[in-house]
């Protein structure tokens, strides 16, 4: 039985069962969007919309529209009577595309305010910030790489991923070089990545957000992708189309916190519903921004939800969330007063690490053959170890120490490198405490930073040597890789988001160098299984020299899971060739040479050991075999022993 006012809405009808209404109170709905928000459907023959919304300090609660004439009082919705907080109602006639938000009331303070759908599906094109009636009906043809995806997101399984701002990668040639959209994207991204090779991308927060300035870290549609570059179909399809090529899709998540814009999530119903009232803990000082109430179940059940949505209808490959550290420190960016601590007088955030592992364990059930990646700072022990350890539950973390460490020494002059030696070997020391990612990210190319290449010292040869250097280190350090666009053919500038990256550099032999060499480096990663397989265990690295500062000079082993898969990596820190340098090997027999930064295919001055070396009897690292290496300037060299090849040099 239906129940219609005098402006239509027609009330007692609602996909909201009370097993629904349970789940979400308890913090463990994790479909709302299925629930909640705006939703066609037909009631007694009639077409229209179902909307719903969360507002439990409301004291009333409408829909405004272009269908209405954006009427504050034409179309109420009623509370429901189970004390859920949700406000629900029918509008027959209401078709896809129609713009709308809830306009809300709280009689205490007499606060009126018109908000967007926290669950819509799609927003009007910023500057508007209104929500938009929208269905996701889509017909995937990414069949085979959803069935066979956890082959390729295994943590044993190459990972090097591409990170993508996608209003800035590239721009049209004409109209003002304004971005590509979502389905312009596709084919010109999927082609390129396929000839680098890199396995995945991630992308830059691509929920809509009001200020295109921040990157989308700054979310106001937790269900919506951003209308800037097109529909929520013209993204399947640029998500369908990497796919098709093979590339997995990681995107950036940030469930951290949330802008205080009008709109938005912020003083919902004229009371703190998402956001913790005191400001000691529901804003954060640094970004200005609002910070989930992690301990109110209604909020996990919307937070959860959101990222069970992207997975579900979207067909994503995994998250990187973004800020973790500042979930989990109650202190987090704060001076001393300026924080409230736990029941137990701690720093940490208890009920962000029970969301954390609510999370990663809710995902993990629904989606095993997907990855969570934190970006988590500090040192929390066991952040990429599962809940039942006691660990956070994510697949992989972010390796800032190394990235920090790694950096800062390249950044130094070479002649005073070997005073700095142990920032290059320390992160051996630590190197499987997690499941770790190399990054680096667009953190590090922003903000006054300048690009990677500019961070690298000496004349033009020696800088672009010097990021050659980097990479190869990178791609032989344990971890899997991530690269921030533009990277691979060495940027010059500092990123911007308001242009495209400056692709006209390609036409200059050092950047083309540069991005040969990332292909190939690629291409060596994900045919040699030693160099992936087994990243997150010590049986895969082995020092061959770690100590010889004085010429800052490194040599390792890369094992995979055959004992007689490996990789020898020799790396010069100094533009000084190291003639006949003798190094220790594991193995007798030949040391085929398979990569050299230094081969003028990448710039390099072209010195190297003629495509391979024979062992020789010298005891030399505690081995009994040992080989006499030209070690190129400024070059990371890569030898692959190879048992059955002989070349009559050694006994």
């Amino acid at each position: 039985m239906t129940d219609r006012n005098e402006n239509e809405v027609v009330y007692g009808v609602s996909p909201i069962t009370d097993h629904d209404v349970y789940l979400f109170k308890e913090g463990r709905h994790f479909k709302l969007y299925d629930k909640l928000g705006s939703h066609r459907m037909e009631v007694d023959g009639k077409k229209g919309v179902h909307f719903a919304v969360w507002a439990p300090n409301a004291a009333t609660v409408s829909v405004s529209g272009d269908f209405n004439g954006w009427s504050q009082d034409a179309h109420f919705l009623k509370a429901r009577e189970d004390g859920s907080g949700i406000w629900e109602g029918f509008i027959p006639g209401l078709e896809i595309g129609t713009r709308y938000k809830y306009v809300l009331r709280f009689n205490h303070n007499d606060y009126t305010v018109a908000k967007c759908d926290p669950y819509g599906f799609l927003m009007e094109e910023p500057p508007g910030t209104a929500s938009v009636v929208w269905d996701l009906d889509y017909e995937w043809h990414d069949q085979s790489w959803m069935e066979t995806r956890g082959e390729r997101n295994g943590l044993n399984n190459p990972w090097s991923i591409y990170e993508v701002h996608l209003g800035s990668w590239r721009r049209s040639p004409d109209e003002d070089f304004r971005p590509l959209t979502y389905r312009e994207t596709a084919p010109q991204l999927a082609r390129y990545l396929s000839e680098m090779g890199f396995t995945h991308v991630e992308l830059l927060p691509v929920m809509e957000h009001p200020f295109y300035g921040s990157w989308g870290y700054q979310v106001t549609g937790f269900f919506a992708p951003t209308a800037r570059y097109g529909s929520p179909q013209d993204l399947m399809h640029l998500i369908e189309t990497l796919h098709l090529h093979g590339i997995g899709v990681i995107l950036d998540w940030v469930p951290a916190h949330f802008p205080t814009d009008e709109h938005g999530l912020i003083y919902f119903d004229g009371t703190h519903v998402y956001e913790h009232a005191d400001s000691r803990q529901g804003i954060h000082p640094e970004w200005k921004s609002a910070i989930f109430n992690y301990g109110r179940y209604e909020v996990r059940s919307f937070l959860i939800s959101s990222a069970m949505f992207w997975l579900e209808k979207y067909h994503v490959d995994g998250f990187r969330v973004d800020a973790v550290a500042s979930m989990l420190y109650l202190d987090y960016g704060r001076k001393d007063g300026e924080w409230v601590p736990n029941q137990y007088g701690g720093r940490e955030n208890i009920e962000a690490v029970e969301f954390i592992r609510a999370l990663n364990e809710s995902v993990y059930r629904d989606f095993p053959d997907i990855q969570t990646i934190a970006e988590e700072s500090t040192a929390w022990p066991m952040v990429s170890r599962p809940p039942y350890l006691g660990g956070l539950g994510f697949g992989m973390k972010w390796n800032m120490g190394w990235m920090h460490d790694t950096l800062d020494y390249m950044s130094k002059d070479p002649i005073h490198r070997k005073f700095h030696h142990n920032q290059l070997t320390f992160s051996i020391m630590y190197a499987f405490s997690e499941n770790f990612v190399l990054p680096i990210s667009h953190d590090e190319v922003v903000h006054g930073k300048g690009s990677v290449l500019g961070k690298m010292p000496g004349d033009e040869w020696q800088r672009f040597a010097n990021l050659r250097l980097l990479y190869g280190y990178m791609w032989a350090h344990p971890g899997k890789k991530l690269l921030f666009m533009g990277g691979e053919f060495a940027q010059s500038w500092e990123w911007y988001h308001e242009k495209s990256l400056d692709w006209h550099l390609l036409e200059y032999p050092f950047h083309l160098g540069v991005k040969r060499w990332v292909e190939d480096l690629n291409r060596l990663y994900k045919n040699e299984p030693c160099l992936y397989e087994l990243d997150f265990h010590a049986d895969g690295f082995r020092w061959i020299d770690c100590n010889d500062w004085e010429s800052s000079v490194i040599s390792f082993i890369r094992r995979g899971a055959s004992t007689e898969d490996v990789i020898l990596v020799v790396l010069n820190f100094t533009p000084v060739a190291r003639t006949n340098y003798r190094i220790g090997a594991p193995h007798k027999g030949f040391w085929a040479e398979i990569l050299n930064s230094d081969a003028h295919l990448y710039g390099g001055s072209g010195w190297g050991n003629l495509g391979g070396l024979q062992t020789t009897p010298v005891p030399c690292h505690g081995h009994d075999q040992s080989l006499s290496v030209n070690v190129p300037p400024l070059a990371a060299v890569f030898f692959k022993w190879e048992k059955d090849r002989q070349t009559g040099g050694g006994a």
